[in-house]
């Protein structure tokens, strides 16, 4: 059985950690270098970096700070925000990154993911899906879920993998921030009908969402971020908490 993952994720704003609510009513959450050493410290497995609001403002992500974050960890770390090319990847990457996530670029040229996974391979690509459910259906949404599109989640996911990608990172808008727990039963329909990873996001409040999203979702990997970030869940806890639940963790 694979080992699961917990995974922190910090949403970057004005070069400040940040946390809303169904992508809204942000708040800050604190300096991103000072947090990113302290999951460090603490068990993470992996770190998510997102500069949320690169796509909307036309620009690429904020280099310099990934820079710094990658100096200050030893453990697997995502980049998102703004990426549009092959270009782009390789600057995130020179500057500390392992992989790169691509969300509302990929949606607007798929070719973006063939392309990064040719040239850097699967492992380093993931695609991030926004989605939200609307009268029974779960529809895509780009530029951190203000857009809304046509595209259907289950087709998409599948196009991604025909496509290269090497993980899935999947927020269910409808569920994020709410601490109501993850949305288990997309979570689940993902996982059966593509063979990458899935990192869910979105709904995290309390250890038992991470066990339920875990089996019920069967989720490869967890990702939250204010749980985390505002010291109601810390790591060392949920992963014993894991362990004792029987779900295979990295302690």
């Amino acid at each position: 059985m694979l080992t699961k993952r917990i995974i922190p994720c910090l949403d970057i704003k004005n070069g400040r950690t940040v946390k809303g609510v169904n992508f809204l009513e942000l708040r800050d959450a604190g300096d991103p270098v000072e947090l990113v050493k302290k999951y460090v410290e603490t068990m993470a497995d992996e770190l998510v970096f997102l500069d949320i609001s690169a796509t909307e403002e036309r620009r690429k992500t904020l280099v310099n700070l990934v820079r710094k974050v990658a100096e200050a960890i030893n453990i697997p770390f995502t980049v998102g925000g703004g990426i549009s090319s092959v270009e782009d990847v390789d600057i995130l990457l020179r500057n500390g990154a392992d992989k790169v996530s691509i969300n509302s670029s990929a949606v607007k040229r798929p070719e973006l993911i063939n392309e990064i996974a040719s040239k850097y391979g699967s492992q380093c690509t993931v695609v991030a899906i926004d989605a939200k459910q609307i009268d029974g259906e779960w529809m895509v949404h780009l530029v951190g879920g203000k857009v809304p599109t046509n595209i259907k989640l289950f087709d998409w996911a599948k196009e991604v993998e025909e496509r290269g990608a090497g993980e899935i990172l999947f927020t269910s808008m409808n569920n994020d921030g709410t601490k109501n727990g993850f949305a288990n039963e997309a979570l689940a329909t993902l996982s059966e009908i593509v063979n990458i990873p899935i990192i869910a996001s979105g709904g995290a409040g309390t250890m038992q969402h991470f066990v339920d999203t875990f089996i019920e979702g069967k989720a490869d990997a967890a990702l939250a971020a204010s749980v985390f970030h505002y010291h109601e869940i810390d790591i060392p806890e949920l992963k014993q908490f894991l362990k004792q639940q029987n779900i295979n963790i990295r302690l």
